[in-house]
């Protein structure tokens, strides 16, 4: 015969309460989340209770404070358009967060509350949600026949990051020789449980100035019928949401022959003196060289932006360089040699006033 000894009361007491106690709890899914930026989130969680409580209300809660009462985020104006409960007051405590920004970036905490006065519960610990946003990095210049590397980047891990382009889908898409085929859009999508965000596309608002004007847009600037007035030192202007910066500048020299040569009279086109001063002016790239002709004479007369007639005629000059030449209309000079009649004039009268004297001088 054997005795069986009843275990002391306050034994039984613990086990009861170690037994109710384990009967509470909240189980999430993930403890921690990753998000993409504007995607919708699910947290998952079940929660139990002892048999015979009955579940009086249920909410979600966020970063909570020792001694303040817990507030619940579906009365939040934040949240109130954006948090769909999902679960029922039995075990299903999931819930839908959606257009989420970092802002949302917290530790949120499922609560419910039972029939019984001391019958509550928040689940430690909660849920931390993270909220990442996807970028493609490139190059800040790049050059035509170079390769060039684009990388889709995000602030946590995320299960698929894809770049799309034309023809691949990969994290990291580079590109060999690149050239002008390969201008476009670029962007890169981030799948994973939680759904699916594209990033920004990666272009470039590109501007071209010349001096400091702005004469057009777009990756390439072409200029048809180019002439002289093009010259000058242009740049271009790369800018997106990031910021902008401008290129080194680049001096465009248009060469041209010889144009608009023209003959000017330095006074008047009739003198009386020695000489008459002509000016030859052009217009061409390099600089003309200048020579002078006197009409029906097959030779130069002269060279230099400036000659001295010396006698009467009809001039023009010559303009050339190595991409062509032209001549100017031809221009009359007359020149008076009035100086030299007067001397020879005073020389004449006074031989016949020697003549005269000597004359006289014999005569008496």
């Amino acid at each position: 015969m054997s005795v069986r000894m009843a275990p002391p009361l306050a034994l039984i007491f613990l086990i009861l309460i170690h037994g109710e106690s384990a009967n509470w709890g909240v189980n999430y899914r993930h403890s921690h989340i990753c998000a993409l930026k504007d995607s919708s989130v699910i947290m998952s969680c079940t929660y139990t209770y002892p048999t015979g409580y009955q579940i009086m209300k249920v909410f979600w809660t966020k970063n909570p404070v020792q001694g303040e009462k817990l507030r619940d985020l579906s009365k939040n104006p934040e949240y109130s358009q954006r948090l769909q409960y999902l679960g029922d007051k039995q075990k299903n405590c999931t819930i839908r967060l959606s257009h989420v920004t970092q802002k949302d970036e917290h530790m949120y905490y499922f609560r419910f509350t039972t029939n019984v006065t001391d019958g509550k519960w928040t689940g430690n610990p909660g849920v931390s949600l993270t909220v990442t946003d996807l970028q493609v990095e490139a190059p800040e210049r790049v050059t035509e026949g170079h390769n060039v590397s684009l990388t889709c980047k995000s602030s946590c891990t995320l299960t698929q990051i894809t770049i799309l382009t034309k023809t691949s889908k990969v994290s990291i898409y580079s590109i060999s020789k690149i050239s002008s085929d390969h201008s476009g859009e670029y962007k890169c999508r981030s799948i994973n449980k939680h759904g699916a965000k594209d990033s920004d596309a990666v272009t470039a608002e590109i501007s071209w100035f010349k001096g400091g004007r702005f004469v057009g847009s777009g990756r390439i600037y072409s200029i048809s019928k180019i002439s002289s007035d093009h010259s000058g030192e242009y740049k271009c202007k790369s800018r997106n949401k990031h910021g902008e910066t401008y290129s080194d500048t680049m001096t465009l020299n248009v060469m041209y022959p010889p144009r608009n040569v023209s003959v000017s009279i330095n006074g008047s086109g009739e003198v009386e003196g020695n000489s008459v001063t002509l000016i030859c002016s052009s217009d061409s790239n390099p600089p003309a060289e200048i020579s002078w002709f006197k009409e029906n004479q097959s030779s130069a007369v002269g060279s230099g932006q400036s000659f001295s007639a010396l006698q009467s005629g009809h001039f023009y000059c010559e303009a050339h360089n190595q991409h062509g030449s032209q001549r100017s209309d031809a221009v009359t000079v007359t020149v008076k040699a009035c100086g030299a009649a007067i001397f020879i004039i005073t020389m004449l009268i006074v031989y016949d006033m020697c003549v005269w004297y000597y004359a006289m001088s014999v005569n008496e």
